[in-house]
């Protein structure tokens, strides 16, 4: 999936552009106690042990995602930047590739023996 970052003007995004790159990996997290969107997808920048809310996974892809990551699937996907534009409008700057993880290996069923 590709999408653009929504809210950026209202988080985290100013105190850490210079060291955002395309190809940066961000986490993705669902966000519970969202008033607005059940839904809603929150997307982290982590360094140095610092968290940083970027903003969303904008809202009219975020169902999906949110379904998995409700499940405790949150390892299933990988986001990366794969656009930075300083000079675009605040909700075109940051653009996000997501997508399940190449090498992702899901956890057996609780019944199910392990390797």
């Amino acid at each position: 999936m590709d999408c653009h970052l929504a809210g950026r003007k209202y988080y985290d995004v100013d105190e850490v552009w210079e060291n955002l790159k395309v190809g940066t990996e961000l986490k993705l997290e669902h966000d519970t106690l969202n008033h607005y969107d059940p839904n809603a997808i929150e997307v982290i920048y982590e360094s140095e042990g610092e968290r940083y809310k970027l903003g969303y996974v904008p809202q009219e892809k975020n169902v999906v995602l949110a379904a998995f990551l409700q499940m405790g699937w949150d390892d299933v996907f990988e986001c990366r930047i794969n656009k930075l534009d300083s000079e675009a409008y605040f909700e075109q700057q940051i653009r996000l590739t997501i997508r399940i993880r190449r090498n992702f290996q899901p956890a057996p069923f609780p019944d199910e023996p392990l390797p």
